[in-house]
């Protein structure tokens, strides 16, 4: 029996949520809080509940993090994806981020047709280690975590072949797609293996980032994600529960308004029992905290002229409601966020004008607008996550010069096209239209 991509991504994200619910304990009780606030939201809310992704997908929905030392490993989790229909999707840069620097630039991997997100909307955060940025690493420490990183194997050969086999055809026979999720799950467990603590120390005086990427040799699921329609009320259960979470719901604030972008937040990272090298060789139990558990809610997608205005937004939040539109009609009106249409079937009886405008036909009944959801992740939210989950405050020399990373850079590296989330959204959008208005 064959097996295709969108199956396997289905598969992965259930094995790699189980992996993770036995490493993390909490993460379970995160899923068992975020499906019982979705029970009461759809209870509450009814069909509004479902305006931004059915039940079926926000429960399935999940968006993982994983964190890599290097463009060749960052080739190999892109070769892994692929076989489950995951592109890389937009380039995020936190190493100028508020409230910390992380020395990372990341891209997230996810589906990037409309279908199947909805099938799977499974996304993988990944982020990459830049030991050349001089703001964070001196030119002796770099070459020893290149050297470092060179000399590990974060994926076994046997499922990058798979992962080339089933990105060629689709898919993969049964036996070979077991062999598969076996070996790619299994990719990101948390090793075992000691880790060396003069070496982790060394890095997590820059950042506890760095440290995880690099002081180890292995990678790991960082968090795992799921979806949730009422973020605020998963905060105060999960308080009440006694869970300890970080000090604020990074992103929007909570509004009567449109829900817009990401809202995000997580409990603190845990202390995990982990093995280290001690200098003299002798192997001693410890702990380390690197792994949180975190949970999001998604709005619209914003436009680039929507995104001007949401960044104005965020500097002055005590005046959002003022800046935001209210209503989804008038992010619409605006051009402020993307919509994708279909026929009225209230429509007038007699035919638009040819070559009316999306908004002249939603304003005459022709078509009706249903917001697109975003798909993609905030630098900023990502950068707050990050910082409010790290033990160590890590240093940063400003005075010195930054590595420059970009969109096409990371591309040409990895040998793949990194897609602009706008470019999609704009693209689904503009498909809507045209198939609505051949409708008509």
């Amino acid at each position: 029996m064959f097996v295709d991509s969108t199956t396997l991504r289905a598969r992965f994200a259930g094995r790699l949520s189980d992996l993770y619910g036995k490493e993390v304990p909490a993460y379970t009780t995160l899923l068992e809080v975020s499906q019982q606030v979705n029970k009461r939201v759809l209870e509450r809310d009814g069909a509004d509940a479902e305006r931004l992704g059915s039940i079926d997908r926000v429960t399935a929905e999940r968006h993982g993090a994983i964190r890599v030392g290097s463009p060749a490993e960052l080739a190999q989790v892109a070769r892994v994806f692929s076989a489950l229909g995951m592109s890389p999707t937009g380039f995020y840069d936190l190493r100028d981020a508020h409230p910390r620097p992380i020395p990372v630039v990341s891209t997230a991997f996810r589906p990037t047709d409309r279908t199947e997100l909805a099938k799977n909307p499974f996304r993988v955060f990944t982020s990459m280690l830049v030991p050349e940025d001089r703001r964070f690493f001196d030119a002796d420490l770099e070459r020893r975590l290149k050297q470092f990183i060179s000399r590990r194997r974060l994926f076994d050969p046997e499922v990058l072949e798979l992962a080339d086999r089933a990105e060629a055809d689709g898919g993969l026979q049964a036996d070979a797609a077991g062999r598969f999720l076996d070996l790619a799950t299994a990719s990101f467990a948390l090793s075992g293996e000691p880790v060396d603590r003069a070496w982790y120390d060394e890095l997590e005086r820059v950042s506890g980032v760095a440290a995880d990427i690099g002081g180890v040799t292995t990678t790991h699921i960082n968090h795992l994600t799921p979806r949730v329609l009422d973020i605020d009320e998963l905060y105060a259960d999960m308080q009440a529960r006694g869970i300890e979470m970080i000090d604020k719901i990074q992103g929007p604030p909570r509004w009567d308004g449109p829900d817009v972008l990401l809202r995000q937040t997580s409990f603190r990272a845990l202390a995990e029992p982990r093995r280290y090298r001690e200098a003299d060789g002798s192997i001693v139990d410890g702990t380390m905290r690197v792994r949180f558990g975190e949970v999001e809610a998604r709005g619209i997608a914003l436009t680039p002229a929507g995104r001007d205005l949401y960044d104005k937004a965020m500097a002055d939040q005590d005046h959002w409601a003022e800046l935001m539109p209210g209503s989804e009609q008038e992010l619409h009106d605006q051009r402020l966020a993307y919509f994708g249409y279909r026929v009225s079937p209230a429509r007038p009886a007699a035919a638009p004008v040819p070559g009316a405008t999306p908004y002249e036909l939603v304003a005459g009944g022709w078509i009706v607008a249903e917001p697109i959801v975003y798909e993609d992740f905030l630098p900023r939210s990502a950068a707050g996550i990050f910082a409010s989950n790290l033990s160590e405050a890590g240093t940063m020399d400003s005075d010195q010069g930054g590595a420059e990373r970009d969109l096409g850079w990371l591309a040409e590296r990895i040998g793949r096209t990194v897609h602009v989330p706008e470019d999609l959204y704009l693209a689904e959008s503009t498909a809507s239209f045209e198939a609505a208005a051949e409708a008509l």
